[in-house]
């Protein structure tokens, strides 16, 4: 009996050898990795829910694959450091803006000067191309959280020409070159120093989307919004460029999937929160002054003008080709 199975006893052996030196290779590939973030807008605010509803997607979906850690907002790295600390791998990606990011990668800022959707960009090639830019420097653009949204100049004095002379106006980097043209005084400053800068008369007014002002309670210092809109609003997620060169294939396919359902959702729910916002600014008794068909279209022609411009001058080589991609025809 013994010589019988002394056969089957050295299979078995082999055969749980042979699994336990396969082991150690299969749980590399299926290692869980957990990857810090930070949002360059505060908890709660509208700029933060898209994104919000993306970490908890990815979190359920992922266990075993991929988690986020959310460590905050500004408070836990100021909004205008977040580029920098995923470039050095402080954390591994960030809720942020290209305009945020803008003295990195300024080249990003263009997503924010076409027409072109995000499924456009993708399709057509700009986005490998621009990636590639951002990769060069140091990050990756890994997924739009926000767009299908206008900026606006927003005062609290009246503001009825295409022309900014005498007021002081919060800007970022988006509209900079364009509110300099128009003549305004520029003041750049992070979102959550803006209502301080308003009760204080540091800024008159500021540039913003159409949404979020209640959020960080700017309605109170507002009284006038002027349109017409101008650019695309731009709310992406960026990764440290060797945070994402870091993920194996399985996370990084996962990861695309999930930045895809994100995307899905952007357009149809930027159009049912602007015509609730529209409401919501109108009861709060925030004045809409429209331009004549004239002015309105010379101050998007200056708009547009500007911030190409802009672009070219900062980034000789890829600016021009940006322009002939992105731009309005």
């Amino acid at each position: 009996m013994t010589r019988t199975h002394r056969p089957f006893r050295t299979l078995a052996a082999r055969a749980a050898l042979g699994l336990a030196l396969l082991a150690p290779a299969t749980a590399v590939l299926a290692q869980e990795i957990t990857l810090r973030a930070v949002s360059g807008f505060q908890e709660g605010t509208y700029f933060n829910r898209m994104f919000d509803r993306w970490v908890q997607k990815v979190n359920a979906e992922g266990k075993g694959l991929v988690q986020i850690n959310f460590i905050g907002g500004p408070k836990a790295i100021p909004t205008f450091e977040q580029g920098n600390a995923l470039r050095n791998g402080v954390v591994d990606l960030a809720n942020t803006t290209t305009s945020f990011t803008a003295t990195i990668i300024p080249e990003g800022l263009a997503l924010n000067y076409t027409e072109q959707s995000m499924a456009e960009l993708r399709k057509n090639g700009t986005m490998d191309y621009l990636n590639s830019v951002f990769l060069e420097k140091g990050l990756y653009y890994y997924a739009r959280s926000g767009e299908g949204l206008q900026y606006y100049v927003y005062s609290n004095k009246r503001i009825d020409k295409p022309d900014l002379s005498g007021f002081k106006l919060r800007i970022a980097p988006i509209y900079r070159d364009f509110f300099s043209k128009q003549g305004a005084s520029v003041v750049q400053m992070a979102p959550g120093e803006v209502y301080t800068g308003l009760e204080r008369g540091v800024v008159d007014g500021y540039g913003w989307p159409l949404l979020g002002i209640f959020d960080l309670g700017w309605h109170e210092k507002t009284k006038f919004r002027l349109e017409p809109g101008f650019y695309t609003v731009e709310l992406g997620i960026q990764f440290g460029a060797n945070a994402w060169k870091k993920l194996n294939a399985e996370q990084r396919a996962y990861l695309e999937k999930q930045g895809a359902w994100l995307e899905a959702q952007l357009l149809e729910q930027s159009k049912q929160d602007s015509a609730a916002e529209i409401k919501k600014q109108t009861d709060a008794g925030i004045t809409v002054v429209k331009l004549s068909d004239a002015d309105a279209k010379a101050f998007l022609k200056s708009a547009y003008d500007s911030a190409w411009d802009g672009v070219v001058k900062a980034s000789p080589t890829h600016g021009p080709k940006l322009r002939s991609l992105m731009a309005p025809k």
